[in-house]
């Protein structure tokens, strides 16, 4: 899910730090969440509904992967950003 890494390598300073979507790591002005990874009301979307959507973006980006490997991708970068990686659903597929 490389087009979701997104990585600082400006100086320590702070002055080029930007903020990062603690669902899906994309960059934010303000908040904790992207457009993307929210309701309406600005809540995180539930675990499966982020699951799929995740799935599906990746899915356009490698239309040749199977399923199985896009969903085990997919899961594999929901459990290192702060909304998903200590979350059941997410610890209930992995383990």
């Amino acid at each position: 899910m490389s087009t979701h890494d997104h990585t600082h390598d400006g100086p320590a300073d702070g002055l080029h730090d930007s903020l990062h979507c603690e669902s899906c790591g994309m960059p934010v002005e303000s908040g904790t969440y992207c457009q993307y990874c929210t309701d309406a009301e600005g809540n995180l979307q539930a675990f499966d509904e982020r699951f799929e959507r995740m799935v599906g973006w990746q899915a356009r980006e490698t239309p040749d992967a199977p399923r199985a490997e896009i969903e085990a991708k997919t899961l594999a970068y929901m459990s290192t950003m702060p909304a998903w990686r200590d979350h059941p659903d997410l610890l209930a597929r992995t383990s």
